[in-house]
């Protein structure tokens, strides 16, 4: 059921976090875009987190009763439809919060039931309206763990980053993958944006800051920034977009 136990242990952690907390992760894939959902927890509580809970929103709460999980929120990234179509259901079901993204995705999550219909998967998602959006520079909370927020527009107008600099762990959802970058060809995407949106916000986290995209494997800003044919170092400036790559 899992693709990827991720090690989220407390060494090298300040000692004020690392006596509050130890973090777990599991990357499950959802959809039949195989998207990256993360159930992120706190082993101590026993209380976490679904980042991007796309679809198959049994597959993941089944996920977290096995392991003894209890999800509290619900964290997105952006409003696509393999990111957020399980987040009405789950909330639903649990009677949780849906934080995030920022409101300039609500477009995109007035229209997921319809989106899911044209590529032949009518049911798999539903419509969403967050309990909160998340601004640039917002905080959220895990466990007294506290997670950064930076707003990435370029591949939606409203996706975010979630970001811990202790833990060296970013979800990024689709603004960057191992060996590409998120799609620009979608209503109100933009090529520049994407590229400033990495460049300005996910680079100066740190180069040994491992992501988890929305799809595929996990990588580190400093491996992208070395070879990553769109936006590594050696083509940074020189390109103009992209709207060939992954979801």
């Amino acid at each position: 059921m899992f693709a990827e136990r991720v090690l989220l242990d407390a060494q090298g952690w300040p000692r004020d976090i690392a006596a509050m907390a130890q973090l777990d992760l599991r990357l499950i894939p959802v959809t039949p875009f195989q998207q990256n959902c993360s159930l992120l927890w706190d082993t101590k509580s026993m209380e976490g987190v679904l980042v991007d809970p796309g679809g198959e929103s049994e597959k993941l709460m089944g996920a977290a009763e096995e392991l003894g999980v209890k999800i509290k929120e619900i964290w997105l990234t952006h409003g696509h439809l393999d990111h957020a179509g399980g987040a009405e259901d789950i909330r639903a079901k649990l009677g949780i919060p849906v934080i995030g993204p920022h409101k300039d995705d609500q477009f995109w999550m007035d229209t997921i039931e319809q989106a899911w219909s044209q590529y032949g998967h009518a049911g798999m998602g539903k419509n969403i309206v967050p309990d909160r959006y998340l601004e640039d520079g917002e905080t959220l909370e895990l466990g007294g763990v506290k997670f950064g927020v930076v707003h990435t527009p370029g591949h939606t107008p409203g996706h975010v980053v979630i970001y811990n600099q202790d833990m060296k762990i970013a979800f990024v959802g689709d603004v960057l993958f191992r060996g590409s970058v998120g799609r620009t060809d979608f209503p109100k995407s933009n090529p520049q944006d994407l590229i400033d949106s990495i460049r300005n916000k996910l680079w100066p986290l740190g180069g040994d800051m491992r992501f988890v995209p929305g799809h595929g494997p996990m990588s580190t800003f400093g491996a992208e920034r070395a070879d990553n044919p769109f936006v590594g170092d050696r083509v940074i400036g020189t390109v103009g977009g992209n709207s060939s790559g992954v979801m």
